[in-house]
C-alpha cells in the first residue's frame, strides 16, 4: 500500500499542503469549492471496502482514534490528509466514489477516487488483485461529471471541476510493491533505478495531462520524491 514517509518526504507533504491551504485559497466564496482525490492508500478513504481485494483497512487497528474507534477504510488510525484538507477549506469530507451514500447534492462536495495498492504503473499492485488503477479512477471521474451534469447542467459542472481542488498522490507503491517487491523483479531487470525514476516521471506526466484534459486546473501533487 502506501510507502512509509521519510523525513524529507513528510516535510515536502507539509510544505505543499501549506502552500495550497493559505487563507487566500479558502476565503469565503459564494459557492464552496469541490474537492477531488486520486491516488493510493495514503489518501484512500474507503473505496477498497467495496472491492474484493486484500488491500483493505476495514479491521483494527485501523480507525482506533476515530470517535467510534472503528475502521473506516482509511489506512490510518484516524483522519488522513484529504480529511485535513477538507477541514481547512471548510468542507465536509469527500465520500468514497464507490459509496452508495455519494448521491444527490453530496456529489457537489466532490469525491474520493483513491484505491490502496495502486501506482503510476498499471502493473504496480497486481498482488492485490481487484483495485482501482489510476486510469480507472480517471474513468470514474468522467462518470462523476456525467452524473453531476444531470443535477446542475454541463456548463455548471465544467465550472465546478475547473474551480475544484484536486489532490493526486502516487508513486510510493511503484517502488515498494513493484521495483523492490522481490529480488530481481521484472521492473528492476528492465530498468536501473535512475532510469526507472525517469520512466515513472514520464508516465506520471501522462496522467497529469489526462487530469487536465478532464478539466482539473488546481492540482496538488504529493507522494514519493521522484
Amino acid at each position: 500500500m502506501g510507502i512509509s514517509s521519510s523525513s524529507s518526504s513528510f516535510t515536502c507533504w507539509i510544505m505543499l499542503v501549506l502552500l495550497v491551504l493559505t487563507p487566500a485559497s479558502f476565503a469565503p466564496q459564494a459557492e464552496a469549492r469541490a474537492f477531488f482525490v486520486f491516488g493510493d492508500s495514503l489518501v484512500d478513504n474507503g473505496n477498497n471496502n467495496y472491492l474484493a481485494t486484500t488491500a483493505r483497512a476495514d479491521a483494527p487497528p485501523y480507525g482506533i482514534d476515530t470517535p467510534t474507534h472503528r475502521a473506516t477504510g482509511r489506512f490510518s488510525n484516524g483522519l488522513n490528509i484529504p480529511d485535513l484538507i477538507s477541514e481547512a477549506i471548510g468542507s465536509e469530507p469527500t465520500q468514497p466514489y464507490l459509496s452508495p451514500a455519494l448521491t444527490g447534492e453530496r456529489l457537489l462536495v466532490g469525491a474520493n477516487f483513491a484505491s490502496a495498492g495502486i501506482g503510476i504503473l498499471n502493473d504496480t499492485g497486481v498482488q492485490f488483485l481487484n483495485i482501482i488503477r489510476i486510469y480507472e479512477q480517471l474513468q470514474y471521474f468522467q462518470q462523476y461529471q456525467q452524473r453531476v451534469s444531470t443535477l446542475i447542467g454541463a456548463e455548471q459542472t465544467q465550472r465546478l471541476v475547473n474551480e475544484a481542488l484536486v489532490l493526486m498522490t502516487l508513486g510510493g507503491n511503484d517502488f515498494v510493491n513493484n521495483y523492490y517487491l522481490i529480488p530481481f523483479s521484472a521492473r528492476s531487470r528492465q530498468f536501473s533505478l535512475p532510469n526507472y525514476v525517469v520512466y515513472l516521471i514520464s508516465e506520471y506526466r501522462k496522467i497529469l495531462t489526462r487530469v487536465y484534459e478532464l478539466g482539473a486546473r488546481r492540482v496538488l501533487v504529493t507522494g514519493t520524491d521522484l
